[in-house]
């Protein structure tokens, strides 16, 4: 039976929260999946989210757990502030180990030990062990809870051994992962392939031994490219001796993908790292706080522009047409400047574009905004003529001026995140604003340039 769109449920959630009807909004919670109950949540202010995650930690903590995983760092802490210690220790127990080690670093620091104090040892340790790692690497983001066997274990104890097994050790049962006695990474076998193997066979005989593993050190972003190019359900995580210590499955691969995409868009727009709905959430002044420095580059910009103009207050007495054409020339290069831009920071950033590639890349862009930049000039050129009446070569001048910028752009969209990237700066963050800034300096340049220069030899 399929549910309603979220969007729906929203106002009459609220309606019933009004009403003080729990036992109706306890039973329409009820109703679903947790991570749709998350959703909702960011529709409801404070005190209502309150309420609804006490509702949910009534009914299962096990799926108040599910429902935090889905929420934002931020929002679940905010939550937990509601409750007791006990109840926080109890839904962090419900958590996966990976899950409950991002939570933790986000609590004050006095709750979080307390905490850990709260739950069983070996839940604690697990979780502890996770936050030696560095932040946005396998070792944080693994589940240590992996399901392996020796290499020389039978077919036939391997299958009793996963039908007995519990089901918190089976974080990723299509993978079954091989060891040696020192638990080194040997191989991996599929569900499948153990399942029409010969009974009797050991495991050594039917695993694949050409694993594909990441070190606890890898950046996350490595092991999204990794799970995309190879369409893999898990990724076994080694150690520095190449001894398994814990796995990440393709559903932290999906968050992580959706987290790095949103923080270089929000990068790109100038407002810091974070999630989404962090930004929407903050106050206005912070907002306009961080996008400040970057529009204040583009200010400047703009001043620069106003003085070049100024420079060529005589050629603009001499034929005022040439003023028409200014909104078209830097509006044409700042287009292709961000286009050609967003290419090679996009590529740097997913791994299709190597640095070793980039600077072939920028080549190509270069050469596209080129004949880009013939065709419309050559366009603009025979269209100046019917908009403009003026004697002079206006056609000419707009037309080598748009061939010009164009080119200038792409240069300079290419060039600058490969560059940023090379001295150490995200080319996420500062690309979009050096673009658009240099693209405003030089497109005015250029063009009057170009003008001067020709009406000087026409003349």
């Amino acid at each position: 039976m399929s549910q309603p769109p979220v969007r729906t449920l929203v106002d009459p959630l609220r309606k019933l929260l009004r009403r003080g009807a729990r036992a109706h909004a306890s039973n329409m919670l009820s109703k679903l999946h947790p991570a749709d109950v998350a959703r909702l949540m960011h529709h409801l202010n404070e005190e209502q989210r309150s309420e609804v995650f006490s509702m949910m930690l009534q009914e299962d903590a096990s799926r108040a757990a599910d429902m935090i995983s889905e929420l934002g760092t931020d929002q679940a802490v905010e939550l937990f502030e509601t409750i007791s210690d006990l109840q926080i220790a109890a839904v962090m127990a419900e958590l996966s180990s990976d899950d409950a080690a991002n939570l933790i670093p986000a609590m004050p620091e006095e709750l979080s030990e307390r905490i850990l104090g709260l739950m069983e040892e070996s839940e604690s340790a697990s979780i502890e062990g996770l936050l030696t790692y560095e932040e946005e690497t396998a070792g944080r983001i693994m589940n240590p809870d992996v399901f392996a066997l020796e290499e020389h274990v039978p077919v036939s104890e391997a299958i009793a051994a996963l039908r007995t097994s519990r089901s918190e050790d089976l974080e990723m049962v299509f993978y079954l992962y091989v060891v040696d006695d020192r638990g080194h990474l040997v191989g991996v076998c599929s569900l499948r392939d153990l399942l029409l193997a010969d009974p009797s066979c050991e495991l050594t005989e039917v695993m694949n031994n050409h694993t594909t593993s990441v070190n606890t050190g890898t950046d996350q972003e490595e092991v999204a490219r990794l799970v995309a190019r190879y369409d893999f359900l898990a990724l076994p995580v080694v150690d520095n001796e190449n001894k398994l210590v814990g796995i990440i499955t393709v559903d932290d691969i999906i968050d992580i993908i959706r987290e790095e995409e949103t923080e270089d868009i929000l990068l790109m727009a100038g407002l810091g790292e974070g999630d989404e709905e962090e930004v929407l959430r903050a106050p206005i002044w912070k907002n306009a706080l961080l996008r400040l420095p970057w529009l204040f580059a583009a200010w400047i910009g703009g001043i620069i522009a106003i003085q070049v103009i100024s420079h060529y207050e005589g050629l603009l007495t001499q034929v005022a047409a040439v003023a028409a054409f200014i909104p078209i020339v830097i509006g044409m290069g700042g287009n292709v400047g961000t286009q050609s831009a967003t290419i090679v920071v996009r590529g740097l950033a997913t791994g299709s574009i190597t640095p070793g590639q980039a600077w072939r890349v920028a080549v190509r862009e270069v050469r596209v905004g080129v004949l880009l930049g013939i065709v419309f000039g050559i366009l603009l050129a025979i269209a100046t003529p019917f908009l403009i009446d003026t004697d002079a070569p206006l056609g000419l001048i707009v037309g080598l001026s748009i061939i010009t910028t164009m080119t200038l752009a792409a240069t300079v969209g290419t060039s600058m995140p490969i560059l940023l990237r090379r001295f150490g700066v995200d080319p996420a963050i500062a690309t979009g604003p050096m673009v658009t800034t240099s693209m405003d300096v030089l497109g005015v340049l250029a063009y009057f340039f170009i003008a001067s220069s020709l009406l000087a030899v026409l003349s």
